[in-house]
């Protein structure tokens, strides 16, 4: 019987790991791969207190940071499928079939980026194709880039592209933009944007980095291309909530509700931080103070507060 169990290694679960094994928590940590999200960044320039760190780097140092920890199991490579109640307690179900019995649960697990599933993507992913504006902005200073997305992610790549990029072409494959009202008067006085509607993605071309995105316009049926060396994906994202939505609410895109106060589910034992969550931004700063405020109200309610 562990006291809490983590599940995921992304900043969030590394964060909560970290602070559990301090606290002396009785607790285990189940991982497929550490880093999270930010593993495909070429380069991340906002991780607080560092200049500039690799997708790669970055994951590496969470994991050695963990791994200096004292007294707390570490099960890597391992899944959890479900989580299920025996009485008051929980019961982990890992994917190779072990069990493991806890009294409370933090769930890191994150979300994945959808994507265009269109050739070029995936080649050039890292290399000129980005799902985090606010990353990767900084990166295409002075350069044409497209933002794939009619909705408030799309819209507001857009407003975080601005300061940098000469061009922005913003490509949606409605006829009409579906983020809110206020940002999209907003980026309508971006100078250098150009709103493309009705346009459907086909490819992503380039060498060793994107060189230009190809479209389907949807009015006249042709192709087009557009040079530029950034491609940014917002089309939202799948949160990786399904092991737990039979125990904690989740709001109508897939993500568990928390109490920003706590981290805490609705369920009494159970609680969560980073982009699996509700919370209103999704980046690995904020990720890991979530985490952070998560343990330590998991502390209080182990000990009786």
């Amino acid at each position: 019987m562990y006291d809490l169990i983590i599940v995921g290694g992304g900043p969030a679960g590394v964060a909560a790991g970290v602070y559990a094994a301090r606290k002396k928590i009785n607790s285990a940590i189940v991982a497929d791969l550490f880093g999270g999200q930010s593993t495909v960044s070429a380069d991340i320039q906002n991780w607080i207190g560092i200049n500039s760190i690799s997708g790669f780097d970055f994951a590496q140092s969470l994991e050695r940071h963990l791994r200096a920890q004292e007294g707390i199991e570490i099960i890597s490579p391992g899944a959890v499928v479900k989580i299920e109640l025996v009485g008051e307690d929980l019961k982990i179900i890992l994917r190779d079939g072990k069990e493991l019995l806890t009294r409370t649960v933090f769930l890191a697990t994150g979300a994945k980026r959808r994507k265009l599933g269109v050739s070029g993507e995936e080649e050039f992913d890292g290399k000129g194709v980005a799902y985090c504006s606010i990353c990767d902005a900084p990166m295409f200073q002075g350069q044409p880039v497209a933002v794939v997305g009619g909705g408030n992610a799309g819209l507001e790549a857009v407003l975080d592209l601005a300061p940098y990029a000469s061009e922005i072409y913003l490509l949606h494959r409605h006829p009409e933009l579906k983020g809110d009202k206020i940002t999209q008067e907003k980026i309508k006085e971006i100078k250098n944007l150009k709103i493309i509607l009705s346009a459907e993605p086909t490819k992503i071309l380039g060498d060793k980095l994107v060189s230009s995105l190809t479209y389907k316009d949807l009015i006249d049926g042709l192709e087009k291309e557009l040079k530029v060396h950034g491609v940014f994906v917002e089309i939202g994202h799948l949160p990786a909530s399904d092991l737990a939505k039979d125990l904690v609410i989740l709001n109508e895109h897939g993500q568990i509700k928390t109490d920003p106060w706590t981290q805490k589910t609705n369920h009494p034992r159970i609680w969560a931080a980073g982009d699996v969550t509700d919370g209103k931004y999704q980046q690995n700063n904020i990720s890991m103070g979530d985490a952070v405020k998560a343990v330590l109200n998991i502390q209080e309610f182990l000990r009786g507060k």
